[in-house]
This record gives C-alpha cells, sequence and structure tokens, in this order.
C-alpha cells in the first residue's frame, strides 16, 4: 500500500486541496516577477555625454544665441558609423564648423573627443529612473548589470543546494516560510540600496531564496494531490508564472521609478508570509521521517476540512505505519546515491538530461532576462512574454498527446534556435517582425522546456526519481547562472551572445536523439529496469498514466 490510500482516506481532491492550489496560485503570481525585475529596475535607457552648453541649467538662450537642440549636439556629440550621436564620448569643445557643411575647412584636423567625464544625459521618456541612470552603469560599466542578474542566478543556485537540504532535512513548510520572508526582506532593503555593492549583495540574498520557496509550494501541492490530479495541479501552478510576467509588465508600465516599482513588489510578500502559517506540512515527509505523530496529525487535519470526520477517526499510528511499509522500506533504498554510478545506462541519461537543460534554460533566461535588447518597447515584451507562454504550456501538453518525446522536445528546440538567430541579424528599424519572431521564440522554448519535462520524468526510475531530479535541477540553475554572465561577450561582438541564444536549443535538440523515446512505455520502476533496457509491456495502472504529464 501507499500514501495514496491515506490520501483517499482523507480527501485527495477536496476543499484543502482547493484552498491550497489558490493559496500557491496566488504566492507564485508575486513570487516570479522578482526573477525579472531587472528588466525594468536594471533597463538601459538612450544616453549620451552631458555637455555643459546644453545640460547645464544656469546656461540661458542667450549664451547659445537661436541655436536649437539638435544644432547644440550636432557641435558637441560626435557621430558613430550610422551616423547616429556616440554614447561614450563628446566633443572637448564645441565644432561650430559642422554647422557649415558647405565651408572650407579642408586644413582642420580630426577633432579632439573625451569621454563622458562629467557624467550622462538619459532619456527619461521611458525609464523615469533605474539602479542605470541612479550609480552610470553605461559605457565602461554597462557590464554591471548582467553581474547584478550574474548574483541573483548564483545566489538561486546557492540557494537550491543549501535550501533543498534544509527542506528534506527540516519540512518543507518551515523552509518555505523563511524563504518568502527572506525574499520580502532582501528585495524591500534593496529599494533603499545607497549604492551598487549593496544592491547587488540584497538581490544574491534575494536569489538564494526565491526558487527554493516556488520549489517548496510545488512540492507541497504534489504531495498532497493525487497522481490522476497532479498534472492538473502543475499546469495550473505554471500558468501563474505567465501571469506575474503579465503583471510585472503592466505594473513597470504604471510605476516608472525603479524603486517604487521594487517597494511595490516586495511589501506583498510580507502578507503572504503571515498567511504561510496556514500551510500543512507534508505528511508523506513527516511519516517518511519517522514523525507519525505529527503526520497523523496533518492527516486528520486536512480529513476535517475537506468534511472527512469519519475517516479522520479511524486513522490511527498502526494504520500509518502499515500502510506506508512499503514506501519507507523503498526510501531507504532510495537514499544511496552510488547506485546511479554504478549504472552507465542510467549515469549517461542523467549527463544527457543535464547538457539538455543547460542548453535551453540559457536561451530562456537570456531571453526574459534581457528584453531592451529585442526592442524599445520592453513593457509590449513583457507582457506578451506572459501571454505567450501561458499558450504555450497548452500547446505542448497537445504534442505530447500526439507525437513523440523525441519528436516534441526536438521540434521545439529547433525552432526556437532558428528564431533566435534569424532575430540577431534583423535590423532594428524592423521592429515588428523582431518582436514577432522575439514572442515567437519564447512561446516555442516554454514549450520545449515543458515537452523535455515530461520526458526527462519518463526516463528516470522511480526507486532514483528524487535524486535524479534533484541532479536535473542543479544543472538548470547552472544555465540560469550561465545567461546573464554570457552577456559580456558583448564586449567582443554585439550579436556573439544571441548567437550562442540560438546555437544552443539547436544543440539540445541533437542531444534529446541520444535518449531513448518513452511515450506509451511503462515508467521503470528500477535501475534494473534501465540497464536491461526493458520494453515490455505491462499494465499500467491509471495513476501511473496520470503521472506522465507533470513537469511543466
Amino acid at each position: 500500500m501507499a500514501f495514496e490510500v491515506l490520501l483517499d482516506q482523507v480527501g485527495s481532491l477536496g476543499r484543502f486541496q482547493i484552498l491550497q492550489l489558490a493559496l500557491f496560485f496566488i504566492t507564485i503570481i508575486f513570487l516570479y516577477p522578482h526573477i525579472l525585475l531587472e528588466n525594468f529596475t536594471a533597463a538601459i535607457p538612450d544616453h549620451r555625454c552631458w555637455v555643459h552648453i546644453l545640460d547645464n541649467d544656469t546656461v540661458s538662450n542667450n549664451d547659445t544665441g537661436t541655436l536649437g537642440q539638435d544644432a547644440l549636439l550636432r557641435i558637441s556629440i560626435p557621430l558613430d558609423s550610422n551616423l547616429r550621436l556616440q554614447k561614450c564620448r563628446r566633443f572637448v569643445l564645441p565644432q561650430w564648423q559642422l554647422l557649415y557643411p558647405n565651408g572650407n575647412f579642408s586644413n582642420m584636423s580630426e577633432p579632439d573627443t573625451e569621454l563622458c567625464v562629467d557624467g550622462w544625459a538619459y532619456d527619461r521618456s521611458f525609464f523615469s529612473s533605474t539602479i542605470v541612470t541612479e550609480w552610470d552603469l553605461v559605457c565602461e560599466a554597462k557590464l554591471q548589470k548582467s553581474v547584478a542578474q550574474f548574483l541573483l542566478m548564483a545566489g538561486s543556485l546557492l540557494g537550491g543546494l543549501v535550501y533543498g537540504y534544509l527542506s528534506d532535512r527540516f519540512g518543507r513548510k518551515i523552509i518555505c516560510r523563511w524563504c518568502i520572508l527572506q525574499l520580502a526582506i532582501s528585495d524591500t532593503c534593496a529599494a533603499f540600496a545607497p549604492n551598487f555593492l549593496i544592491y547587488c549583495s540584497l538581490r544574491f540574498l534575494a536569489g538564494f531564496c526565491i526558487m527554493s520557496s516556488l520549489t517548496n509550494l510545488y512540492a507541497l501541492a504534489l504531495e498532497w494531490t493525487n497522481p490522476q490530479s497532479q498534472s492538473m495541479a502543475l499546469t495550473l501552478l505554471s500558468t501563474a508564472y505567465s501571469i506575474g510576467q503579465m503583471l510585472l509588465g503592466g505594473m513597470a508600465f504604471a510605476i516608472r521609478d525603479w524603486r517604487t516599482l521594487q517597494l511595490t513588489l516586495s511589501i506583498p510578500l510580507f502578507v503572504f508570509f503571515l498567511s504561510s502559517r496556514w500551510m500543512v506540512e507534508s505528511a508523506r515527509w513527516l511519516i517518511i521521517n519517522n514523525q507519525l505523530d505529527e503526520g497523523l496529525k496533518e492527516l486528520r487535519r486536512v480529513a476535517h476540512i475537506n468534511g472527512k470526520m469519519v475517516s479522520g477517526e479511524i486513522l490511527t499510528t498502526e494504520f500509518l505505519r502499515s500502510t506506508m511499509q512499503e514506501e519507507l522500506d523503498s526510501i531507504q533504498i532510495k537514499a544511496s546515491i552510488s547506485f546511479l554510478f554504478r549504472a552507465p545506462k542510467l549515469r549517461m541519461r542523467v549527463l544527457y538530461m543535464s547538457l539538455v537543460n543547460v542548453m535551453t534554460i540559457v536561451p530562456y533566461y537570456g531571453l526574459i532576462l534581457n528584453l531592451e535588447h529585442l526592442g524599445r518597447n520592453v513593457y509590449v515584451f513583457q507582457v506578451l512574454f506572459g501571454a505567450v507562454t501561458f499558450i504555450s504550456r497548452f500547446v505542448a501538453l497537445w504534442t505530447l498527446n500526439h507525437m513523440d518525446r523525441q519528436i516534441s522536445a526536438m521540434l521545439f528546440m529547433f525552432l526556437v534556435g532558428l528564431f533566435i538567430l534569424v532575430n540577431t541579424f534583423l535590423s532594428q528599424e524592423m521592429q515588428m517582425l523582431r518582436v514577432a519572431l522575439a514572442t515567437l521564440g519564447i512561446g516555442t522554448l516554454s514549450a520545449a522546456l515543458t515537452s523535455f519535462g515530461v520526458h526527462s520524468a519518463e526516463l528516470i526510475p522511480t526507486i532514483v526519481r528524487a535524486t535524479v531530479g534533484g541532479i536535473c535541477t542543479l544543472s538548470t540553475r547552472i544555465g540560469a547562472t550561465l545567461a546573464p554572465l554570457l552577456m559580456t561577450l558583448m564586449t567582443y561582438s554585439p550579436h556573439l551572445p544571441w548567437i550562442t541564444y540560438g546555437v544552443f536549443p539547436i544543440v539540445a535538440g541533437l542531444v534529446v536523439l541520444l535518449l531513448p523515446e518513452t511515450r506509451n512505455l511503462p515508467l521503470p520502476n528500477t535501475i534494473e529496469d534501465v540497464e536491461n533496457d526493458r520494453k515490455e509491456t505491462r499494465n499500467v495502472e491509471q495513476e501511473d498514466t496520470c503521472m506522465k504529464v507533470t513537469q511543466f
């Protein structure tokens, strides 16, 4: 007998599960935007060097005669190869002769230029204030934005390791609550950061807990839901990511000051922390860790909420122990990671899955963290990306039901690479086409992640599913950490990061072909099933069928 027997006793999809999913859904909507905040709080507006005759408030109109702003810019700022104002240099002295293009100045030497020693003037039509305009993170310092995003993702990588262990050690609920509180405090304090170093430190602390809070919310939802409803629960929670993206785009459009936006998105997290006291700890985790009395208490609590009063009365410690005995024995076997290194076929599966995870997550975060490189109106991009990823999850579900796992994932990955590479070499003036391709790119990438998530879940034997799942999660966080770091390649070529983002998913699609097909095959239960490549058909219970489509 398994834990599902206990769920049937207390209610596997009743009032408690509905209320739990509703609370988690709303919480994720406000948690996820904190990963993408730098799209707006660290946006780089158009800028040029500060010049005395243009930007000094003490200069009167009489000082420059009747010259307009365009003429003053012409004599103050040199042009680049595209005949646009340079962003990082200015003339040492005003070049008045440039106002008379037909004049005879053949004997004059090339005018001297200098760096922006007095600072920069920013276009504030899109963003009234960002960390870039406040701390002048442009020109020689422009890569510091990527450093801030890298530290956020590095924090999520380390936090996943630390809080993942603590979650298995002390429980899902307490770690999830602590992570929400830590995120609320760190990002609220980031809104008042006096300098860039403190801001980066606080965002590192935010990244340390944000992915762990999301992971624990998923774990609690799944461990209180029966197999038949798990795909529905995961689909619902994954759509909260998309709604969170659209919420961020709308709020950023209404709130143009970065400190106010940061604060507005952080304050509600304190409310969610207070409401998280009503979370119910995973009874599965409690029982597996020999906390039978606590597990029995939580089961009776859920039975009461679901109106299963009779079932709650018959639950006893002996009933729990006898019901979960087989699962407890299985967990003892799963605890040893050494099985993974003794199985060559399983080891290669894990290697290939980790490679695919890295090469698909890198372009995903490369796109959603760098919207301004795709077009000026990042607000529209954010809302469009949220809407398209919302739809694409259901498209992926349809393809999984009608196509092989390999073909489905590979098709989406190839399309992602094609859209990114074509968009890389399009002119900035072709704005509508760039928006369309970028939107299709993030949509197909979301579908690719969904398809491969299902494929990888079906490749892992039940006995080591948790262990291998943790390794694959680690690989996704490595990819998320690399994504902003690759933007530093812009110092060599502005196209180089985007070429990398486009090539990665194409290579990932080829790696998928090295993995076996799993559609309509029974889930492997033991390592021997993988090593012996057992494909014999067996009677698959309804629970197994419904467990296939779970990762979105």
